[in-house]
């Protein structure tokens, strides 16, 4: 059994608690958050135990599962590596990329693994349709959300597009040639919506768009790739791939078949509609699962400190361009 601990009880810290305690391969010894109305509750509902202090929770485990605001993220991940203790570590991974530089090397020291908290990787419409991606060439995503003020106290680049951001990079295997970015500060003082542009070497296109101001909550995304068309609602977890095949011969095709006729000498493609099986799962518990995995077994974790390096440098770059930074 790993030992684990987790840093941070808020609303997210909670979901973590859950989950940690219905998976196998961990065993929970307790908690840290400094707020003792919130901390009592969550010894209370929980039945764990609140330790004093974040060095009492390093001493005690394997691994640190740290959920407190990013402004504490490199603090607490430091001081765990230090101790040669396993991280996992909320999305995104620290405040700044000079931050998550310093504790990729931290990591390397300590020769302990890290994993990076973007959830939308193990999303279970995202990760059915994961085997289709060849080389996509145009992404458009959407992610947009109601109100709530609980994650005002950063960009909306940082609390909603990095999730985009990482998906993108996970499936674009090309480098960032160009950014292009606005944004709009309507609630907060910092953007409250903001699109994005990223141009790949390899020709790529993604055109990005987040907002924390809309009406609805949307969280979909679309690629377009060669002889196809992925669609990925991460809200609803649902997905659709619309797939053109190369038709040999038209003429004994099935006549219930779809065929374009694509003109003199150019062949005949038939249009295919997939809809693959989308097993609901939760998450969250998946990743931390995933985690427990890469640790018993030596692996690479599926979500590793580099990527979450990756996306908060792209998501600096966009802000950037908008002349916010998170500190702004």
């Amino acid at each position: 059994m790993i030992k684990i601990g987790v840093l941070g009880a808020g609303h997210l810290g909670k979901i973590h608690i859950k989950c940690i305690q219905e998976i196998d391969g961990y065993e929970l010894i307790g908690f840290y958050d400094p707020d003792e109305k919130n901390s009592s509750k969550v010894e209370k509902d929980f039945g764990i135990t609140r330790l004093p202090d974040v060095q009492s929770v390093i001493d005690k485990t394997d691994v640190i599962d740290i959920v407190t605001p990013t402004i504490s993220h490199f603090e607490c991940a430091t001081l765990a590596l230090k101790n040669f203790r396993h991280v996992f570590i909320e999305k995104p991974v620290v405040n700044t990329p000079g931050e998550a530089k310093q504790l990729i090397e931290l990591a390397k020291e300590a020769n302990q693994k890290v994993q990076v908290g973007h959830v939308e990787r193990f999303n279970p419409a995202f990760t059915a349709v994961r085997p289709y991606f060849t080389q996509p060439l145009f992404i458009e995503t959407h992610r947009l959300a109601q109100f709530n003020p609980r994650g005002t106290d950063v960009p909306v680049i940082l609390d909603l597009m990095i999730h985009d951001i990482d998906i993108v990079l996970s499936i674009v295997n090309s480098n960032i040639k160009k950014i292009s970015a606005s944004g709009v500060p309507v609630i907060s003082d910092t953007p409250d919506i903001a699109n994005a542009r990223l141009e790949f070497d390899n020709g790529c296109v993604a055109n990005l768009t987040a907002s924390r101001i809309s009406m609805k909550n949307m969280r979909k995304s679309r690629f377009f790739q060669r002889d196809a068309y992925i669609s990925v609602d991460f809200l609803e977890k649902k997905a659709e791939i619309l797939r053109m095949e190369d038709v040999e011969n038209p003429d004994n095709a099935d006549p219930l078949a779809m065929i374009i006729d694509l003109g003199e000498g150019k062949g005949a493609k038939q249009i295919i509609f997939d809809k693959p099986e989308i097993k609901p799962i939760n998450a969250i518990k998946t990743e931390l699962e995933s985690f427990a995995d890469a640790i018993i077994n030596d692996k690479t974790p599926l979500v590793s400190i580099n990527d979450g390096y990756a996306a908060l440098d792209v998501a600096y770059r966009i802000m950037q361009k908008m002349n916010y930074s998170a500190g702004n």
